[in-house]
């Protein structure tokens, strides 16, 4: 037993090293088909590549300025108070650069609503700046609505549109359903016979274009930009995106200018009421002067004025500061202005250093929310909603702080108020007109004091804006690509060949693995243990019994080979008995037995063949031998063995001893006595007896006939018996329920490429030809097989 599982372990070492040689010679065989199917993908690879539009993409660098405050300088005090330091969010500006918004300016300048396309005989192509000619609009009927001119030409000069019978001229306007409008020719260019005009809606064709670009970060933590886009036309991408850069570039700087300009309005208007205010104070002041004759006052109590004067000053600087932040309280209670275009004026010279900080935070968001509103983002966008909840926090903020800001100066007054009623107790003997004059006075300054601190504030709102650049610059224009991305010429080749070889090595792979019969030796020797004794090629010969003293045909030779075999099985026994059987009709062994009985006839051996198989005999008929009485009649008690038993004509040393009649119950007239008499009258006349049974997967009357025999031959045949009834093959080599089995491959058919499928091992007749060793038998080939046969590599291969 052990002895048996180390020689299968060998043959499957043996096999498992012939796997590439298997593999190589499956597929070799197919090379027509594999050729095929590679000129076939590379014609599609070929038809796809020159028919596809192709795709090109074009880039460009453009650096942000980050102001001085992201960038790590010093931050102007005037510019936080009136909102002109912005902070830049890098990514914030990546999507105001892919907004609708921003796009449709360049739709209008490059005037993109019109797309024009020549029409070709597979494809259509876009032919930006390079057609025959631009249409110009003189009036469209509706700009919203989309629509198409087709053109034909007949000439360079005449053309129709929409396939009308009127026929319209270049540079002469035309009135359509859509609108009128004027063919201007471009002379550099040559006429097609047909073109497309799309017209797109401005909006339209911006989302369009706005959804192909693609802006990334150059380098994470600057502000250098990538910006990117794909499409049919290189020459229309890089315009696209050249101009979305000049276009940032004006847009950032006019919201800069915005900006200043509501300053400098709101100081206009605070400046025009303060004027008024300060004009009638002075008024008042001189027609006091002039009508009380006021010219000097005692200089005797100037120490007493003194004092005075420098209490009201104070009095009056803490008055403007209240009157400034009343100013902005008043603006910031005022609900229209919570979120208007217009920024909160400045703390306008307020010296607490928190209000200032939150003012110039307060700017910043509103110009920010102001940003994304213009970007066309939704008020309900929930980046606007948390810049509102931040905008109405800093305003409670504000207006706290404000409150505090007052209540201090107010306290600073009253303080002041008191020291000046001590002093003016001490003048009570002072003139009242110079009272009166000193109020007067007083007002003046106030308001003269405020007008200065606008006026100066004016000015320098007004250098800043004239200072104001763009946001951006632009570090490398975008270029025209003259080399597609897609589709990859050398991807889609290479895409081609693997997918020509993929599927037709599927295919035979998914062939193999459906093919649930024995193709190989090698399905045999991978599922049982049981010797092979040999393969029989399959015979083109009209006859039953290939084998006499004169064949040297292969089949005849393989019969031969198969009678040495036996020697290894049966041993030195000069006398004995082979059972042979099958898993299911068809598969030869009325074949087998006959060549087995006749080769062994040539070697001196006196041999019969038993047609045991009593529901199909066929032994005889294929000898061509009168049927009569046989086996049936000796086992009943009908007829005499020598009376029975026919020499076979022109065959040396063979007889035969036909089934006889039918009978109805064969299974229970093999187990009858007269059965072992049978063989052993036989036993002592022959030398071999073959019995040619019954399928041993259909009935029992090979297990019954197994206890006369000494070896059994199991025929399996390449292309009909299943794999799975190997393992009936197994078992009964394992436990023995059949004596001595062997196998043995019939039919076998030589592949082309296929030298392992060859009759024997490794393919009888693959290396030495028939020339030397073997009869040649033509057999018929088909149109596709001489075909496959001329085209077959390993002919090439055996060539010398």
């Amino acid at each position: 037993m052990e002895e048996s599982t180390l020689n299968r372990n060998e043959a499957k070492q043996e096999l498992s090293n012939l796997t590439l040689r298997d593999m190589f010679y499956k597929y070799i065989r197919f090379l027509p088909l594999f050729v095929i199917s590679v000129a076939l993908a590379l014609f599609g690879a070929y038809a796809y590549l020159r028919y596809t539009t192709p795709t090109y993409s074009t880039n460009a660098t453009m650096l942000l300025k980050l102001d001085p405050e992201t960038g790590g300088g010093p931050s102007d005090k005037f510019d936080d108070i009136f909102g002109q330091n912005q902070r830049l969010n890098i990514q914030s500006e990546m999507e105001v650069l892919k907004s609708k918004a921003l796009m449709e300016r360049v739709v209008r300048k490059l005037n993109l609503q019109y797309n024009y396309y020549v029409k070709g005989k597979i494809r259509t192509i876009n032919i930006y700046k390079t057609g025959p000619f631009l249409i110009q609009t003189i009036q469209l009927s509706d700009s919203l609505r989309p629509f198409t001119l087709k053109l034909n030409f007949d000439n360079h000069n005449r053309f129709t549109i929409n396939g009308s019978d009127q026929k319209f001229r270049f540079n002469t306007p035309f009135t359509i359903p859509e609108g009128t409008f004027q063919l201007n020719r471009n002379a550099q260019s040559g006429i097609s016979n047909d073109y497309d005009i799309e017209y797109t809606p401005t909006s339209s064709a911006a989302k369009s274009f706005a959804s192909a670009i693609i802006v990334t970060p150059k380098t994470v933590g600057t502000g250098i930009l990538n910006i990117g886009m794909q499409g049919t036309n290189p020459l229309q991408c890089a315009d696209i995106v050249n101009q979305l850069m000049v276009d940032y570039g004006a847009y950032s700087k006019e919201l800069k200018n915005k900006a200043s300009n509501q300053t400098i309005e709101f100081i206009n208007t605070r400046m025009e009421t303060l004027g008024k205010d300060l004009d009638s104070a002075k008024n008042n002041l001189l027609n006091y002067i002039e009508q009380n004759n006021l010219i000097d006052i005692d200089a005797q109590k100037g120490t007493f004025f003194s004092n005075i004067s420098e209490s009201d000053k104070a009095i009056n600087e803490q008055v403007m500061q209240i009157n400034i932040a009343d100013f902005i309280e008043t603006y910031l209670q005022d609900k229209k202005n919570t979120f208007g275009t217009v920024v909160v004026p400045s703390s306008l010279g307020l010296s607490d250093e928190t209000l200032n900080s939150l003012v110039g935070m307060y700017n910043q968001l509103q110009i920010k929310r102001q940003e994304l509103i213009e970007a066309d983002v939704p008020e309900m966008n929930p980046a606007i909603l948390e810049l509102n909840g931040q905008i109405e926090k800093l305003r409670e903020s504000l207006l706290e702080n404000i409150t505090n800001i007052k209540n201090s100066y107010n306290k600073r007054i009253n303080t002041l108020q008191q020291n000046t009623k001590k002093s003016e107790t001490q003048l009570q003997a002072l003139p009242y007109k110079s009272k009166v004059y000193m109020d007067l006075k007083r007002q003046v300054d106030s308001k003269q004091a405020l007008f200065d601190v606008l006026q100066e504030k004016k000015e320098e709102t007004g250098i800043s804006r004239a200072s104001n650049i763009e946001n951006s610059q632009i570090v490398e224009q975008a270029y025209v690509s003259s080399t597609p991305i897609k589709p990859n010429r050398r991807y889609v080749q290479i895409m081609a060949i693997l997918l020509g070889l993929v599927v037709p090595a599927g295919f035979i792979f998914a062939r193999e693995m459906l093919n649930d019969k024995v193709t190989t030796r090698a399905d045999v020797e991978k599922i049982t243990a049981a010797p092979i004794l040999g393969e029989i090629g399959h015979s083109y010969s009209s006859k039953v019994m290939v084998v006499n003293h004169s064949t040297r045909s292969m089949v005849a030779e393989q019969f031969r080979i198969i009678r040495t075999n036996l020697q290894y099985v049966i041993g030195k026994t000069e006398r004995f008995t082979l059972l042979v059987t099958s898993s299911y009709s068809g598969e030869g062994k009325s074949f087998l037995s006959t060549n087995i009985g006749a080769v062994m006839g040539l070697a001196g051996k006196k041999t019969i063949v038993l047609e045991f198989d009593i529901r199909k005999p066929k032994v005889m008929e294929g000898l061509k031998l009168e049927k009569g009485p046989g086996i049936t009649n000796f086992l009943i008690g009908k007829a005499n063995l020598p009376e029975i038993i026919k020499k076979v004509p022109d065959a040396e040393n063979l007889y035969v001893l036909g089934c006889g009649p039918t009978p109805p119950n064969p299974a229970e007239l093999l187990l009858s006595d007269k059965v072992a008499e049978l063989f052993e009258k036989l036993k002592q006349e022959f030398d071999v007896i073959i019995v040619d049974t019954a399928p041993v997967g259909m009935v029992s009357d090979a297990q019954t006939l197994a206890k006369f025999v000494d070896s059994t031959i199991y025929l399996v045949r390449q292309g009909h018996t299943f794999k799975k009834q190997i393992t009936l093959i197994d078992e009964f080599y394992t436990e023995k329920k059949l004596p001595k089995v062997s196998v043995v491959i019939n039919d076998v058919k030589l592949k082309t490429g296929y030298g392992y499928y060859g009759y024997g091992r490794y393919g009888y007749g693959h290396g030495y030809g028939y020339g030397s060793y073997y009869e040649e038998e033509t057999p018929p080939q088909s149109f596709m097989e001489r075909v496959l046969n001329k085209l077959n590599p390993t002919r090439w291969f055996g060539k010398k």
